[in-house]
Order: structure tokens, then C-alpha cells, then sequence
């Protein structure tokens, strides 16, 4: 059997992420990585590297969404609404893991030298949420429905250190960082008339920098950087950053988006390795024969916290955590949610349950059949929605003959006699009859993410474990 040096490596600091009397120490793991002198320096840098990659990964994903002189698609210039007319497809890949249940009113904007003010228009009882993230993705306020009601309201969003008067009228909310996406989702059936009943609220979105409040605006043309890479999946340009250019892309971002109070010990550490907020990064503290290996190391820690990290539970082979939107110091959670679901919402607004393989613990794959099955009046508790939504390995939708990327209600899932409903995830269509409740999968590996929109909190709820996810079994 060829066993690779990183196969070593992940199988190493799986055993040191969950026997706490492992023989396994940090010293030997660093003898397989051919580290000696500087080892402890080593795993600070890699500590650092999952401590930033939420602001790294927030930036590249700006850069690329912004990248265009006038909203159009999926992208627009900072400080410009982007209004998703139709769910994303399969040729999506700004986000990993995107949704096909809203459509996205998103916006990048800077509230570094000025707040913006965001008018939301009276969404007629229709569930919607506009969470706003700071630059470490944490969800600091979310006006919608279950916070705020569907009336019409206006929030200016304030950054670090500002002070002043704001309109009558108007609520200020604070972001701890210059950079702000709002990730807006307004939900939407999916049929030719509920697409215009959501374009029309979405064109009466507005979002102006306070000077321009209550005057006519008409927002400058963005300035395309023909450098950025477009084409490349955010992810992976975030992977392959070396060690040097990624912390000093951290460094120079941390001082207009500075970390939070509580992450003072952890920067206390990394200014050993010469990473200081405010300051720009001092690679002469690092040493060079080592740096290749930081990223790929620090990216096999966080992978691993699908195994290791006790906020996530596994039930009936859905992994899911209680613990977004809000991260406290849990960095390894925050660079988890990261890599698979940038943009999560607070566990109140959604739960994402994720499914690798299936109730027997084998891996899913197209060449199988599968079936989930729920019993009578167990479909998900929600006062929002819940949906199925099928990714191929890397969190990216399948393209299909139905062009069906997810499967919930709005499909008219036909309930068996006794009341059960039951999906059909397979790569061919189980029949005509059948058709309602087919998720179809790809020829290979795929991932199944659940989605939960405000789960209930007085009935059964996943929110403490009195609902319980149904497993996904094979035929």
C-alpha cells in the first residue's frame, strides 16, 4: 500500500484533534514533516492561517464579486445591489454551496470612510432575511422577518470608531470592519410569477452612503481590475496562496478590518511569528523552509473538524452544528463553515445539516439509488422552509435534465399511503410517477446539504435535539 507522506499527516493530526492521550505527539508529527528546529513556530503559523482564513477568504470573494463596471449576474461593483433574478446553476462558483431556494440581494460595501444606509421595502409577509457579515463572516445583525417583520424599514450600517447623527428614522447597526456583504434572501417558488412578485421587491431594495440619503443617487461605475482572477473558484485561489502572501494579505486587511476584543491571546501568539494587527506582516520571524507546508497542514486541521469538533453533531450521517453566524474564539469552526458554506446564517434563521455518505456510512456516489424517507407528520419543523439540496464533491450544484438542484415542498411531494413521504436520490429518474420527490444526482461522488429556515423553536425542533434528521439509505 502506498501510504503518502500527507495521508501520514492527516491520519497524525486526526489522532492529536481526538485522543488527548495519544502517543502521537507534536513533535513526531513534525519529524513526518521533515520539521526541526522552529516546529512550535510551525503550528503557530498554522493556527494563524485558520485564525484569518474567514477575512482572507471575505476579501478574494469581494475582489471577484465586484470585479465589474455595472451589476450583472451574480456580480456587481461595490456599494451596488445584485439582484439574482433566477437560483444560481450549475456553472455557479463565486460561492461554494450556494442555495437554490432565494433569490440572493446581495451587496460588498465599505463603510470604512462613511455608514450606508440599506431601505428595505414592505415584503408582504413573505419570509425573507437580509443578514449582514462583518469581514470574519460573523452575522452582527439580521433584519427580516423572524427579527424585524416584513414592513418596510432603513438601517444604516455604521464601521469601527464611527460617531455621529443619523436621520430620524433611521437604526444604526455596527460592523466591527470596513467591510460589509449583505447576503439578502428573499424566498421565491421558482415559477415565472412569483420570479416578478420577488423582482419587484427586489428593485425597491436600496442601499446609498449616508450623504447620498433622501437625494437622488445614481452610484459611480466600477473599476475592473483586469489582474483578478475571475474564472477560478474562490476556494481554491484561497488554498493555493503560500504562506507569505497570505499572511501579508491578513496583515495589510486587519487594519482596516481589526479583530474582535476577544481574539486578543490568540494575536498575542501570532505576533511571535510577526503577524500584528495594524502592522504589516514580518516574514523574517518565520522560517522560509518551512512555509510550503503551512497551508496544506492548516487546511487538512480544518477538514478534520467534520470528525473532531464536539459542537458538531452526527445524526442518522447528517453532520450539522448549532454554532454559525456568531463564532465567539472557535476559529477552526469559523474556517469550517468557511470553506463549505461562507455566508451561513445564525442557527436560529438556518440549521445545514450535510451529508457525506450515507446511513451505513458508505460514500455516496450516482452509480447507487437512494432513498430518505420521512415518516408521517415528521417533514422538518420550520417556520420558514426546508429544502435538499444535492452538490457534487467540491459543494457545487449537478447538472441535470431537470435543471433541479434542490428538493422541498414547492416541488408537491406526494406522500405515500401511509402518510410517509420519500425522496429518490439517484442519477436516473425513478419513474414518472415518482418525478415530484426525485433529487437527481451526478454519474459520481455528491454531497447532500439540508436546509432549515427558521427552524421551530416551541414544537420538535433540531434546535435541541427533538427532531431528529431521517437517514439517507441505499436501495
Amino acid at each position: 500500500m502506498d501510504i503518502t507522506r500527507r495521508a501520514v499527516t492527516t491520519g497524525a493530526l486526526g489522532l492529536l484533534a481526538t485522543t488527548a492521550g495519544s502517543n502521537v505527539s507534536r513533535a513526531e508529527l513534525g519529524s513526518f514533516l521533515h520539521i526541526g528546529e522552529g516546529m512550535e513556530d510551525f503550528f503557530l503559523a498554522t493556527d494563524a492561517y485558520i485564525f484569518g482564513y474567514p477575512l482572507i477568504t471575505m476579501e478574494m470573494t469581494r475582489r471577484v464579486i465586484t470585479n465589474v463596471a455595472a451589476p450583472v449576474g451574480t456580480r456587481g461593483p461595490m456599494g451596488q445591489i445584485i439582484k439574482l433574478r433566477e437560483y444560481p446553476n450549475s456553472s455557479f462558483r463565486d460561492v461554494t454551496a450556494p442555495n437554490a431556494d432565494t433569490l440572493y440581494t446581495t451587496a460588498f460595501f465599505d463603510v470604512g470612510k462613511e455608514p450606508w444606509v440599506l431601505s428595505l421595502p414592505d415584503m408582504n409577509d413573505r419570509y425573507a432575511l437580509f443578514p449582514l457579515l462583518d469581514g470574519w463572516t460573523t452575522v452582527f445583525q439580521v433584519p427580516g422577518k423572524r427579527t424585524t417583520g416584513t414592513k418596510a424599514q432603513t438601517y444604516a450600517i455604521t464601521g469601527p470608531g464611527w460617531k455621529g447623527t443619523l436621520p430620524p428614522g433611521v437604526k444604526e447597526y455596527k460592523s466591527l470592519t470596513s467591510i460589509v456583504w449583505l447576503l439578502g434572501r428573499i424566498y421565491c417558488t421558482g415559477t415565472p410569477e412569483d420570479y416578478a412578485k420577488v423582482h419587484k421587491l427586489q428593485d425597491e431594495c436600496r442601499l446609498v452612503p449616508l450623504s447620498a440619503y433622501g437625494k437622488p443617487y445614481t452610484p459611480p461605475p466600477g473599476v475592473v481590475d483586469p489582474s483578478i482572477d475571475m474564472k477560478t473558484a474562490v476556494r481554491d485561489q484561497v488554498n493555493r496562496m503560500d504562506a507569505v502572501a497570505y499572511f501579508t494579505l491578513l496583515c495589510k486587511l486587519m487594519k482596516d478590518n481589526p479583530p474582535a476584543a476577544a481574539d486578543a491571546p490568540a494575536l498575542a501568539r501570532f505576533a511571535r511569528i510577526g503577524i500584528v494587527p495594524g502592522q504589516d506582516f514580518d516574514a523574517s520571524k518565520l522560517k522560509a523552509d518551512f512555509l510550503k507546508r503551512v497551508p496544506e497542514v492548516a487546511n487538512d486541521r480544518i477538514m478534520l473538524q467534520f470528525k473532531v469538533n464536539r459542537n458538531i453533531q452526527n445524526v442518522n450521517g447528517f453532520a450539522f452544528t448549532t454554532k454559525t453566524g456568531i463564532y465567539g474564539t472557535d476559529y477552526l469552526m469559523r474556517a469550517l463553515v468557511t470553506a463549505i458554506g461562507l455566508g451561513a446564517n445564525r442557527p436560529q434563521d438556518a440549521v445545514y445539516p450535510t451529508s457525506l455518505k450515507d446511513a451505513d456510512g458508505k460514500k455516496y456516489n450516482g452509480a447507487n439509488k437512494y432513498v430518505m424517507r420521512f415518516p408521517r407528520n415528521q417533514l422538518p419543523p420550520v417556520n420558514g422552509f426546508w429544502s435538499l439540496t444535492m452538490y457534487d464533491s467540491n459543494y457545487f450544484f449537478v447538472s441535470n435534465p431537470l435543471n433541479r438542484y434542490s428538493i422541498s415542498p414547492r416541488q408537491n411531494l406526494v406522500a405515500n399511503p401511509d402518510g410517509s413521504t420519500t425522496l429518490y436520490i439517484q442519477k436516473d429518474s425513478p419513474g414518472k410517477d415518482k418525478e415530484s420527490n426525485w433529487l437527481p444526482a451526478p454519474e459520481g461522488d455528491f454531497i447532500l446539504m439540508m436546509r432549515l429556515y427558521w427552524p421551530d423553536e416551541d414544537n420538535p425542533t433540531i434546535l435541541n435535539g427533538s427532531w431528529k434528521i431521517p437517514g439517507v439509505r441505499r436501495v
